[in-house]
């Protein structure tokens, strides 16, 4: 059996799409759906099913899909004995959305001169599904924000950037007091379901205030798009850059230890994946 189409049916049973499957993979469409056929033909039954846009696993497919995973970490588990003198192999990184942009190219600008072997497969994500992933082993790191809650001892953490809570809106707008302006203007809110956003709301109540909700974004560059156009204010972590390009906005620092967002690196202490995880690290210091 050719694991590559276990690949490739694993990625559209997580993706739940064959054409968002074949964007990680590399493929076109057709390819990846070429090759969910040849695996259920070698397996005898359908493994998949459309249901509009979206595609979903058959009972059977179910099963195979867990077992599937199984094969496919035993496969990179070999590798990495294969290899074993050399640093070399893929690290299964997840990471959340401001840290593909503003703290992955840097690190793997430099892994990738340093170790021309060491290649990464990044998974995007929330910080609760990647911690999620790399705690069941489906990921192998991640970086997210630190969870509110005590990481299991299975897991060792690496802090890498802290970023305060800061008040934004339009430069038109004075918003040295945080208070009367969040009481009085719209507000654009992190979403509450994001471990980053819970800090702004923690703050909100801490100082009293219940402001006027406009909308609630998961996505922190929508929202600074957002104040920009003067649509409302809003609560969101100091985040690394790059942000948009062209924003007039202002900013003020929640300067209060309690409201930090911290991000960083978390990994399985049993990683079969280790020297690969200490190399990021290394760079990342």
């Amino acid at each position: 059996m050719d694991t590559r189409f276990l690949q490739s049916f694993v990625a559209v049973v997580e993706y739940g799409s064959i054409a968002e499957a074949g964007r990680r993979l590399n493929l076109t469409s057709a390819g990846v759906a070429q090759r969910v056929r040849a695996l259920e033909a070698e397996l005898e039954t359908a493994l998949v099913r459309r249901v509009g846009r979206r595609v979903h696993p058959t009972e059977a497919g179910r099963a195979v899909f867990e077992r599937a995973r199984e094969v496919l970490q035993g496969v990179r588990r070999l590798k990495d004995v294969a290899t074993i003198d050399a640093l070399a192999g893929e690290l299964r990184l997840g990471a959340v959305s401001t840290a593909m942009t503003g703290i992955l190219p840097a690190i793997v600008s430099k892994i990738t001169i340093r170790h021309p072997n060491f290649s990464i497969y990044v998974v995007p994500g929330t910080s609760m599904d990647l911690y999620k992933r790399v705690v069941e082993g489906e990921l192998d790191a991640a970086i997210l924000v630190e969870p509110p809650f005590r990481i299991l001892k299975s897991c060792d953490w690496h802090l890498m950037r802290r970023e305060p809570l800061m008040l934004i809106g339009s430069e038109a707008i004075d918003i040295e007091d945080p208070v009367r302006i969040l009481s009085s203007h719209p507000f654009i809110r992190y979403d509450r379901n994001h471990w980053g956003g819970r800090l702004g709301e923690e703050y909100l109540r801490d100082i009293n205030v219940k402001p006027k909700d406009r909308f609630e974004l998961d996505a922190l560059e929508a929202i600074a798009v957002m104040v920009d156009r003067g649509l409302g204010v809003s609560l969101v972590p100091d985040w690394a850059p790059p942000w948009p390009e062209g924003l007039r906005i202002a900013k003020k620092i929640i300067s209060h230890s309690a409201y930090i967002r911290h991000i960083g690196l978390i990994w399985a202490r049993t990683s079969s994946r280790l020297r690969l995880i200490e190399a990021f690290l290394d760079q990342a210091r």
